[in-house]
């Protein structure tokens, strides 16, 4: 009676090494796809950063309107620091706890919305030109995003009213701004 012939090692560890090729194939593209999940995820956490900031800085330049002392002009600030502590009163009277920078870019390094004069501050927005992760679903007060572009058409403005048709400039607000002339 004949045996059979012995399995040969050559091919064994051939076996193993195209076994041990798939494995590291299949753990390259799941490092690959955490890298995007979590660069995507990063980037979300900014998108969330900015929507914070950016109407903390509407609320405070709101807040320094309307904060104006009686008998004076209601003006916007002329400067971003004058939120932090504003001038216009003898005492410490804070509008923003601290200047934020831009969660895109790292740096405070906004874009200001000057008033029609141009010496005041209505607004800011970013710098940043790349193209959102988020285009739906934004918080009531910033409805308008939605569909934009970039990021520097996230523009976080006081004064300024918008409804489904498009934003206006808020008659209130616009003759305060033009009253300094």
């Amino acid at each position: 009676m004949v045996s059979p012939a012995p399995k040969s090692p050559a091919r064994t560890v051939g076996f193993t090494y195209v076994g041990l090729m798939i494995v590291i194939a299949l753990i390259s593209l799941l490092a690959t796809a955490s890298v995007q999940f979590g660069a995507i995820y990063q980037r979300r956490q900014a998108e969330d950063q900015l929507l914070f900031v950016g109407l903390q800085y509407k609320q405070a330049i709101r807040s320094y309107f309307e904060a104006t002392p009686s008998g004076a002009v209601a003006t916007p600030p002329p400067r971003l620091e004058d939120l932090l502590r504003d001038p216009r009163f003898p005492g410490v009277k804070r509008h923003i706890r601290q200047l934020y920078p831009d969660p895109l870019t790292g740096k405070l390094d906004w874009v200001l919305i000057r008033a029609s004069d141009g010496r005041g501050i209505l607004g800011v927005h970013s710098r940043s030109t790349e193209h959102p992760i988020r285009v739906a679903n934004f918080p009531d007060e910033v409805f308008h995003f939605k569909g934009q572009k970039s990021y520097a058409q996230w523009v976080f403005v006081y004064g300024v009213v918008c409804s489904e048709a498009g934003c206006e400039i808020d008659s209130k607000t616009n003759d305060l701004s033009e009253s300094t002339r």
